[in-house]
């Protein structure tokens, strides 16, 4: 049997999860949360063996959440879900540490396959996000943010949601100048001048929703 926790901030999501995957006889999610801070807190009395984790939530959101579930338990098992289909969400996600990436535009018959694959120690990756690897590796194009380091590019991701330094500062644990250091930087490398600009680009990439 393959123990999962559901991490993503809608409960309607998370219900659908469980009921789709109640139909798997050797799937049972033994716990869920509703934020990364809360899977941090049931991850011991749960012993997953397969995190599914939304990339996008409130707080510290899902790369942080990955990082540190992976550094509390390197064996355990994570299967990241976007409701973006960009390429650039699925390096990150894999470079932290997941071993999946799955849209949740999916069939739904993905996700029990996926969670089956990751438990099992192979990677999963939605076709279209790996064709997109796939082409950016062979012809060499990358996205422009891919010019930013790992924390540049969530600092990049919050702001261009709205978010303000201190917010971001206070869920990733940092403190207001070091985010401010890399809102400079990341400013530097996309050249950009002020945060709708770099809103108007995220949009541009396809890495935030309208």
């Amino acid at each position: 049997m393959i123990r999962v926790m559901l991490v993503d901030d809608h409960a309607l999501v998370r219900m659908g999860f469980r009921m789709l995957l109640a139909e798997s006889a050797d799937i049972e999610v033994v716990t869920d949360a509703d934020s990364g801070e809360q899977a941090l807190q049931r991850l011991a009395d749960s012993r997953p063996d397969v995190v599914v984790l939304d990339i996008s939530m409130p707080g510290m959101g899902g790369l942080e959440t990955l990082r540190r579930l992976h550094a509390r338990d390197a064996s355990l098992r994570l299967l990241m879900l976007s409701a973006h289909d960009d390429s650039a969400h699925a390096r990150r996600a894999l470079d932290a540490g997941a071993l999946g990436f799955l849209s949740k535009r999916s069939a739904p018959e993905n996700l029990p396959e996926a969670i089956r694959a990751v438990a099992a120690g192979r990677r999963w990756l939605d076709a279209d996000i790996a064709r997109q690897l796939a082409l950016a590796a062979l012809d060499g194009s990358a996205n422009p943010a891919d010019r930013l380091s790992s924390r540049e590019f969530e600092v990049f991701v919050q702001l261009a949601r709205g978010r303000s330094v201190q917010d971001i500062a206070a869920d990733l644990k940092l403190s207001t100048s070091t985010v401010g250091t890399h809102l400079y930087h990341v400013k530097q490398k996309l050249e950009a001048s002020n945060q709708a600009e770099l809103t108007l680009l995220a949009l541009r990439w396809g890495l935030i929703d309208g």
